[in-house]
């Protein structure tokens, strides 16, 4: 049993998540063996992200007065949450990776930038591509007209040394 003082902790640590997140994902954990649980950890730390487990009511208290109250009032059963404070489709997309591996996990809802969201939703989000991969696309499409200038340019000198070879032993 937690006292007084232990709860009013954990209920001030969830509400800086809840502030600070850029979006939150609710979920279930229960029944997952142990590493499994930590390698999905893991996944959603790689992303920016946090997953916590505590009692619906600490969640309940933590969220008054936040856009995520909507989202965490009311709750009933085994929840997790998932707060992305960076790439909230790398944590999405670590839940749904992991939900296709584990029956049992499943994503229940979310809320993104004080929009709460549906699970048909929080899947869409799942499937955009992450930070990096969306970093590299950029990356590729800036460097693509770099490149073509760059092949033009040998493809023409080439064709003037090829020409000028042509021409020298013509003169010949």
């Amino acid at each position: 049993m937690l006292t007084r003082s232990e709860k009013d902790a954990i209920i001030t640590g969830l509400k800086a998540d809840i502030d600070n997140a850029k979006a939150i994902f609710l979920t279930n954990l229960v029944g997952l063996k142990s590493n499994v649980s930590t390698g999905l950890r893991k996944n959603v730390r790689d992303a920016e992200g946090k997953i916590v487990v505590a009692k619906n009511t600490l969640f309940e208290k933590a969220a008054q007065g936040t856009a995520a109250e909507a989202l965490l009032s009311g709750l009933k059963g085994t929840q997790a949450v998932a707060f992305a404070f960076g790439d909230a489709p790398g944590v999405a997309k670590a839940l749904k990776e992991l939900g296709k591996e584990q029956e049992l996990v499943e994503l229940r809802g979310g809320l993104l930038e004080g929009k709460v969201l549906s699970v048909a939703d929080v899947k869409a989000i799942a499937d955009l591509p992450s930070r990096d991969e969306m970093l590299g696309t950029l990356l590729a499409t800036f460097n693509a007209p770099i490149s073509a200038l760059a092949r033009v340019l040998f493809a023409i000198s080439e064709k003037k040394a090829d020409g000028g070879a042509v021409v020298a032993e013509a003169a010949e």
